[in-house]
């Protein structure tokens, strides 16, 4: 006779057989069976939170960091509707992302319309996969293809919705075992062609994007660039996957066109493009006479502004591997001139370094630079998105995959502490800081408590200067009215205080570089807030297009 078990300790099993170490939200009383069951596992760890969004935006994180799923629980209604910026955020970002949402019963409801929206509906344009369980015998079937569709390329955000019958339902015990799985590989022919095209160059470039930001495909890359000096550009996912520290480095694209890094793609012959994904803001390389080489683990989305004569698609490590041994035969035969990237990124290092010549108040520059100085190349830096996001992608030298973590496909405000909590998690042992505006700190500031219950040690630095920034940059730019975009913060130390974090406020160059020696030795959360100055900024971006 076989085993009788609930449905939702067979949904726990399957998430622990499947790697999960975590399941971070907000339970209901929907989701008590599926809270019960976590509370027996002996590998899975509940993280409480203070809202559903600062859940999904941490679980989404632990997938772009491990490539396992990150879990994130929610009630239904507005539990669920809570998760939908961060179902967007790992759809868009290539984040696997696991959603559990309750659901009342299905089968007998004495409570009517009660909080009940048409979830799995709601949140299938953003997902990959997007269901609720109606028998609790599918259990196991539904978890495993849930995982599988959100760790397969191109990775991203599922939904299982889990009513509150059918995780109490007691079901026959038939787990399903998790395949192994490779990815296909370039066909050899592809292969050759950049081969013939590389020796034909005069002037090529890598471009190097968000698919390829996962170490085996960093470490194949940088043979590559090692091997052969071909001159590298990024986009902002895609920095840290080749150290920025190498002289082939030209520059990452932090704008769209017109900066210091353009010059680099213009004057080249052959791109590259590795890893190229179209939700992030791109940079224009299809303009002009040049080939573009498209490598990727799918074939390229064609549109206006993305249509490469070549593809390799496959494995992308793999692909790199085989160029790498090719190249090596024909080693003799190339002959590229790469002044030109030298040139562009000397210009690009002269603007900044003039710019942080004699600051006597805390600007970007100066951030950038300090913070750098300070952290050591594997610690990790999380973003929030604000007009400073623009000043770490263009200066921030990262030096190994996934150590700026930045979002440049939602975009969203209001993940970048909870980015720095669930990279701790993963690195418990390496310098995490969290990067965010007053603006985006608000919209998920409750995440300190979360940071503290965990007794973790992590530095979060607040820019403070009582306005969105990047939209009022582009409104002024367009030669509007400042208006609609001002606002008053609380004082950010007494707040920060009143969670339990060690806080200072800090206004001069000097004072931040010594909150950032005494905080960053201290344990707990460590708050510095800084009153930043955006006053030239603006004018230091427009020497890019000079």
């Amino acid at each position: 006779m076989m085993n009788k078990i609930k449905t939702a300790d067979a949904i726990i099993e399957g998430l622990e057989n499947s790697g999960i170490k975590y399941i971070f939200g907000v339970p209901g009383e929907e989701n008590l069976d599926v809270l019960e069951a976590i509370r027996k596992s002996k590998i899975i760890k509940f993280i409480l939170t203070r809202h559903e969004q600062e859940a999904g935006f941490m679980a989404a994180t632990i997938g772009r960091l491990t490539g396992i799923p990150g879990v994130a629980l929610s009630t239904l209604g507005p539990g669920a509707t809570n998760l939908v910026t961060a179902a967007a955020y790992a759809q868009l970002g290539g984040m696997p992302l696991l959603m559990l949402t309750g659901q009342k019963p299905i089968r007998e409801s004495k409570q009517g319309a009660f909080q009940i929206i048409d979830v799995v509906d709601m949140m299938k344009p953003i997902t990959k996969f997007s269901k609720q369980l109606v028998e609790g015998s599918f259990a196991f079937s539904y978890v495993r293809e849930a995982i599988r569709l959100c760790t397969e390329e191109r990775p991203g955000a599922v939904l299982l919705e889990i009513p509150e019958d059918i995780a109490a339902e007691n079901i026959d015990y038939k787990p399903i075992p998790i395949s192994e799985v490779r990815r296909p590989i370039a066909a050899e022919t592809s292969i050759n062609k950049i081969v013939e095209l590389l020796v034909k160059a005069k002037r090529p470039l890598v471009v190097v994007g968000a698919g390829a930001n996962r170490k085996r495909t960093s470490n194949m890359l940088t043979d590559l660039i090692t091997k052969f000096n071909i001159p590298f550009v990024n986009t902002q996912m895609g920095k840290g996957v080749i150290c920025e520290s190498f002289t082939e480095f030209a520059g990452t694209a932090a704008l769209s066109q017109g900066d210091y890094v353009h010059q680099s793609i213009s004057k080249s012959d052959l791109i590259i493009n590795v890893g190229h994904d179209i939700v992030e803001k791109p940079p224009f390389i299809m303009q002009g006479a040049r080939t573009v080489v498209h490598i990727n683990f799918a074939p390229a989305i064609i549109n206006e502004i993305y249509y490469p004569q070549y593809e390799v698609v496959g494995d992308i490590a793999n692909a790199i591997s085989q160029l790498n041994a090719k190249l090596d035969l024909v080693k003799d035969k190339l002959d590229w001139d790469t002044r030109y990237h030298l040139e562009s990124k000397r210009k690009l290092d002269e603007s900044f370094a003039i710019a942080l010549k004699g600051a006597t108040t805390i600007t970007p520059q100066v951030l950038v630079s300090e913070l750098r100085n300070k952290i050591a190349d594997d610690g990790i830096v999380t973003l929030d998105n604000g007009m400073y996001k623009i000043w770490f992608a263009r200066h921030y030298c990262a030096k190994q995959e996934n150590t700026l973590l930045l979002d440049n496909a939602l975009a969203t405000m209001g993940a970048g502490l909870p980015s720095a909590i669930a990279a701790k998690l993963v690195h418990p042992n390496r310098q995490v800081v969290a990067v965010v505006g007053d603006g985006g700190f608000m919209m998920n500031s409750q995440a300190l408590a979360t940071a503290l219950a965990l007794e973790q040690n992590l530095t979060v630095i607040i820019l403070e200067d009582n306005s969105y920034q990047m939209i009022r940059w582009k409104q002024h730019n367009e030669g509007l009215a400042d208006f609609g975009l001002t606002f008053n913060n609380p004082n950010f130390v007494d707040y920060a205080k009143s969670y339990g974090a060690n806080a200072i406020c800090v206004s001069k160059p000097k004072e931040f570089v010594e909150a950032l020696e005494v905080l960053g030795q201290s344990s707990g959360v460590n708050v510095i807030v800084v009153k930043f100055d955006y006053s030239n900024s603006s004018e230091s971006l427009k020497i890019s297009n000079k």
